[in-house]
């Protein structure tokens, strides 16, 4: 069958396919690089509540325990930041998902018109081919009982 218009909607399909794909990799990376990102933040508080209460142990003065909370307070926020940034970019996710989903059901839509137009030809076809036979027939028929 000779390349149509339909063989080009699909292969430009096909294209805006490949690009929602890279657009939806690259959204899970980032996602990935959020949640990497908390896990540190989120292990290096603990490390440090941790180094709080070790040197507590020693003896801590005001300036000293209200140094160590303040910093501990900037990590939370830190943390809070980070869940906000993994919140927007989960969403990113959800949305290059959906886009990606969109351009695969567009190209596969197209390649079933193509595949629908391909058998009705072969159905076409196979009607000729029948009608020829029985021409072929009926004439060789025809011509030996003269």
């Amino acid at each position: 069958m000779p390349k149509t218009a339909l063989h080009t909607l699909v292969d430009l399909a096909q294209k805006d396919v490949d690009a929602a794909a890279k657009q939806l990799g690259f959204s899970i990376k980032l996602s990935k690089e959020a949640q990497e990102q908390l896990s540190l933040l989120m292990q290096y508080r603990s490390d440090y509540e941790l180094r709080l209460q070790s040197n507590a142990r020693q003896g801590l003065n005001v300036v000293q325990y209200a140094n160590f909370q303040s910093f501990i307070l900037k990590l939370d926020q830190a943390i809070e930041g980070q869940k906000k940034i993994i919140s927007d970019v989960e969403y990113k996710v959800e949305i290059a998902k959906r886009h990606w989903q969109e351009q695969e059901k567009k190209r596969l839509s197209y390649q079933t018109i193509i595949k629908r137009q391909l058998q009705l030809a072969i159905q076409k076809e196979a009607k000729q081919d029948q009608k020829q036979t029985d021409e072929r027939a009926t004439h060789a028929l025809f011509y030996k009982k003269w």
